[in-house]
């Protein structure tokens, strides 16, 4: 009889599976939550950091201005700078005309393709147009946050009072659609970033406005399944104290002294648990490493009686 059973590696199942969380916070949390937004004056690619080392963003954490606005422009900008209308140079496969060998293999079309990545969010229209001579605004939200990656058509910039009113909501293809039905930005739901050409949200903060930023989160959680596995010859034992004669019983409790009664011989099993008609309760599960250590412990709802005839499994589930 062992309290021990080893896995085998069919025993095992590991499943992915994605949970989301719901967000909103109004302007005023932004700092407490690890969101920050950044305002870039126009102008700002007109100066170099060598003379502007003007700082943005929420105490504590501010960026230069200069070298955040050009980050943003290196990342997701580098194929519009010359487009007026946010057009990327798509990748496109010329057809090949075999010849009579490899050298004589003639290609029909233009080979076209973007010279940077700039982490597109749809294969249809980007609608990026660079900001490069207005202001404009950046939101940055932590991945503590937002998982691995925001949900599409989740995000939504909402402003009450001030200048501008309306809500900004992201089209599900990286776009920021303004109350107007115009693209007035992106978002990059990987990265947490959303990039405001208008900035009139935050411009509405000056304005005396309020500002709401709600989004849904996305994270890859796994689950690892164990099935343990009793065969009917197995775990047909107790290791249930009172099922053993010579169990210590407290009898009086006297201050801090205990005085103990103690039956016959310590270590025998009672009558019945010896029977072969004895079927123990399974009440719980214990997983252990190769030293013996207890690492996880599963509690079944209502004790299971084991079964002398048939194989029981038991499935315990660990989210990570």
């Amino acid at each position: 009889m062992s309290a021990y059973k080893q896995f085998n590696t069919q025993d095992l199942i590991v499943s992915p599976f994605e949970v989301n969380k719901s967000f909103s916070f109004l302007d005023s949390e932004f700092p407490d939550n690890g969101i920050n937004w950044y305002s870039i004056p126009a102008g700002t690619f007109d100066t170099s950091f060598l003379t502007n080392k003007t700082l943005v963003g929420n105490p504590g954490e501010e960026e230069y201005t200069v070298l955040l606005a050009n980050s943003i422009k290196q990342l997701y900008y580098t194929n519009y700078i010359s487009g007026s209308a946010g057009f990327t140079q798509d990748a496109i496969t010329s057809s090949i005309l075999l010849g009579a060998n490899r050298e004589g293999d003639t290609f029909i079309g233009g080979v076209q393709q973007s010279n940077f990545y700039n982490y597109e969010q749809t294969t249809l229209f980007p609608g990026k147009i660079f900001p490069a001579s207005s202001r404009f605004a950046i939101i940055s939200i932590p991945s503590k946050l937002f998982g691995d990656y925001i949900q599409p058509n989740s995000f939504e910039l909402s402003t009450v009072g001030g200048t501008f009113s309306g809500s900004y909501r992201d089209d599900g293809n990286g776009r920021i659609i303004a109350p107007d039905g115009d693209i007035d930005g992106n978002i990059i739901y990987q990265h947490g970033i959303i990039v405001l050409r208008r900035a009139n949200p935050i411009w509405a903060i000056m304005d005396g406005g309020n500002l709401t930023a709600s989004f849904s989160s996305s994270y890859k959680l796994f689950e690892t399944q164990y099935q343990c596995t009793i065969d009917e010859n197995e775990f047909n034992y107790t290791l249930n104290p009172s099922a053993v004669t010579g169990s210590q019983i407290p009898t009086v409790f006297s201050g801090s002294s205990i005085e103990w009664e103690n039956t016959a011989s310590i270590g025998s099993p009672l009558g019945f648990v010896t029977s072969s008609f004895f079927e123990p309760y399974i009440t719980t599960v214990g997983l252990y490493d190769e030293n013996h250590q207890l690492l996880a412990v599963g509690k079944l709802a209502q004790p299971l009686q084991s079964s002398p005839t048939t194989d029981t499994t038991i499935l315990v589930n660990i989210d990570r």
